[in-house]
C-alpha cells in the first residue's frame, strides 16, 4: 500500500510518500510544496492544488494521511492553514483517494510512543524507522512522513471508524 502523508500549510505544505509491504516501510519521496509570500491567497491555494494533483498523479498513492488542524493563537494564520488544508482535502477527494485524519498527538504517539514528544524526537524516529541517512527536510516534509507512518501503524482502526461514518 502506498500512503501519501500531508502536513498542511499555505506557505509550505509538506508531503511524504511511504510504501508499506507487510510490516515493512520504505520511503518513496518527500518534499514540500511552497508558495511565495507575495502571492495573493487565491493564487497560493491554486498553486498548492495544482502541485498536489501532480504529486498524486505521479506517485499514485492508495490512501492519504493528513494532519488535523492544530489551533494556533493567531486567528489569521489558522484560517489560512485551514484553507490550505481544505485544498489538500479537495485534491485528494477529487483524485478518489480515501482520506484519514490524525491529530498531532496521534501522529507523535504512533511515531515515537509519546504524544508529547518534541519535534526533534519525532524527526529522529522518522529517520530511524525508515533507515534514512538524514532527517527529511524541511520540517514540514518530516511531519508529513510522520503522518504517513502513523497511518501505516493506525490505519486499520481508522478504516473501521471511517466505514462507520
Amino acid at each position: 500500500m502506498r500512503i501519501l502523508g500531508i502536513d498542511p500549510g499555505y506557505a509550505i505544505m509538506g508531503y511524504g510518500i511511504v510504501d508499506r509491504v507487510g510490516s515493512s516501510l520504505r520511503l518513496v519521496k518527500y518534499g514540500a510544496v511552497t508558495t511565495d509570500k507575495d502571492m495573493k491567497m487565491p493564487d497560493r491555494l491554486k498553486a498548492l492544488y495544482t502541485e498536489l494533483m501532480e504529486i498524486i498523479a505521479d506517485y499514485e498513492p492508495d490512501e492519504v494521511s493528513i494532519e488535523e488542524l492544530y489551533f494556533n493563537t493567531n486567528a489569521k494564520t489558522v484560517i489560512y492553514v485551514g484553507e490550505a488544508r481544505g485544498v489538500a482535502l479537495l485534491a485528494c477527494s477529487n483524485s478518489g483517494l480515501p482520506i484519514y485524519e490524525y491529530t498531532p498527538l496521534q501522529i507523535k504517539t504512533a511515531t515515537t510512543g509519546n504524544g508529547r514528544a518534541e519535534k526533534k524526537q519525532m524527526q529522529l524516529m522518522v529517520q530511524r524507522i525508515l533507515g534514512l541517512d538524514k532527517i527529511p527536510k524541511p520540517d514540514d516534509a518530516a511531519d508529513a512522513v510522520a503522518a504517513a507512518i502513523c497511518h501505516s501503524r493506525c490505519g486499520e482502526l481508522q478504516k473501521k471508524l471511517y466505514l462507520m461514518k
